[in-house]
């Protein structure tokens, strides 16, 4: 049916805020998100600072303005939750008010979810009773005991926290919405995946209204270490302001954070005839995963592929995109990947279109990045405003980009949100004014 697809709200979990309001003004005021570990010990002297979000604690006001009967069903359900799953309700009931969606009079069978996330993992503390109960506290452990005494010490809903399709369900019953469901675990390209399934979800007719989004996390007793092996992260002795600098010369690597966010998308029609207010258009989306015989993933022509599928669908010349909200990892060969890829689909006019690089200001938030970004670039339509790249203050000469590290450059009417794993994955999404 092809219709077309809006946003009408949004919300956000981040280090920098709870509320898109508050992500917004520190983006202006260029405040940076990344501190001195808290919710998580320093991993030895390698990993001391992160973009944690200090300001959600999971307590119910965390979760917006909510009616009484759905606080109080929230609240009760908060023990089946692990803190991406809350964070990922708390921003998509953000995205639902926001929308007015809870009181439009919308056909629940036409309304879904579509959300992604990392993959989840329990900390070790969940296994520690019912491991001292097989004789981890005397030096050893008796396997043969786990399936009798150790089981039962640990939750009865122990899994429930930690399935990666609990946010989609959670928000679907929450909210009544009936309509298309799935949860998608991609990594980092999880919530721009997500944005474009709900999308075509809605232009081929199956829905009127989609819940899209992400939650993630790089702080974790077991992800820190994931990332810590396989990943380049930033220098501990950085200042942790300044540690995560994406295409900036003297940049040392990934800082470790987390976050969610979400955006209600709904056709376009539908969404006038309500009143809603319209942020923007998705014009158009693409994907790709290119990696060699070893499996070795190639970033620069996946996020190549998925630029110009996204462009070609929104019918935008390259040229002709107002920015670039790049994926800006802020690792050497991942940002020389990008900015190549960039200069592979827009050619002589890369160096001349606005870059921004929006994890400058909180770091990899795993799956949740992508969606938070794409939120902060949204809300730079809406204002004419482009916030500045943080840290940026020396031009790479192998990232020939038009980055800068202050609030100077246009912001244009559409934008290119680009997402990638270090697996080859790639996705991106053109948003443009109505």
């Amino acid at each position: 049916m092809n219709r077309r697809v809006v946003i009408t709200g949004l919300g956000v979990a981040c280090p920098l805020g709870n509320s898109v309001s508050v992500l917004w003004d520190a983006l202006q005021s260029q405040q940076s998100g990344v501190a001195r570990l808290e919710s998580l010990p320093a991993v030895g002297d390698r990993v001391v600072f992160g973009g944690e979000c200090r300001d959600f604690t999971g307590e119910i006001d965390n979760f917006g303005p909510l009616e009484k009967e759905l606080k109080k069903t929230i609240r009760k359900a908060l023990k089946v939750m692990c803190r991406e799953t809350m964070m990922a309700i708390a921003c998509s009931q953000q995205a639902i008010e926001d929308a007015r969606a809870t009181s439009a009079g919308m056909d629940p069978e036409r309304c879904g979810v579509v959300f992604g996330s990392d993959y989840m993992l329990s900390p070790p503390d969940d296994f520690v009773d019912g491991m001292l109960k097989c004789g981890a506290g005397e030096g050893k452990f008796a396997y043969s005991q786990w399936g009798s005494a150790g089981l039962s010490a640990m939750s009865p809903l122990w899994m429930l926290k930690f399935l990666p399709n609990m946010p989609g369900s959670h928000i679907a019953i929450f909210n009544d919405f009936r309509g298309p469901n799935n949860s998608l675990t991609m990594r980092e390209i999880s919530g721009i995946l997500a944005i474009r399934e709900a999308m075509q979800t809605i232009a081929r007719g199956h829905a009127d209204l989609m819940v899209a989004g992400a939650t993630g996390t790089r702080i974790h007793s077991f992800k820190t270490l994931h990332a810590l092996q396989t990943e380049q992260l930033a220098s501990p002795e950085c200042e942790p302001a300044e540690a995560s600098r994406p295409f900036d010369a003297h940049r040392t690597g990934m800082v470790v954070g987390e976050g969610a966010g979400a955006i209600v998308l709904e056709e376009l029609e539908s969404a006038r005839r309500r009143g809603a207010k319209i942020y923007g258009e998705i014009l158009g989306a693409g994907s790709s995963s290119v990696a060699d015989s070893q499996l070795r993933g190639n970033q620069r022509q996946a996020l190549a592929n998925a630029a110009r599928v996204a462009l070609g669908e929104a019918g935008i010349a390259p040229p002709d995109c107002g920015h670039i909200n790049a994926h800006g990892l802020g690792t050497k060969a991942g940002d020389i990947a990008e900015a190549a890829a960039i200069g592979d689909v827009f050619g002589e006019t890369a160096s001349g279109v606005p870059t921004v690089g929006v994890k400058s200001y909180f770091g990899n938030l795993g799956a949740g990045s992508g969606v938070v970004e794409l939120v902060a670039s949204v809300r730079a339509l809406e204002t004419e405003t482009l916030f500045g790249t943080r840290n940026f203050s020396t031009p790479d000469p192998e990232c020939p980009l038009k980055v800068s590290g202050q609030n100077n450059l246009p912001v244009g009417g559409s934008f290119l949100k680009l997402s990638v794993t270090p697996q080859g994955q790639a996705a991106a999404v053109v948003v443009g004014r109505v």
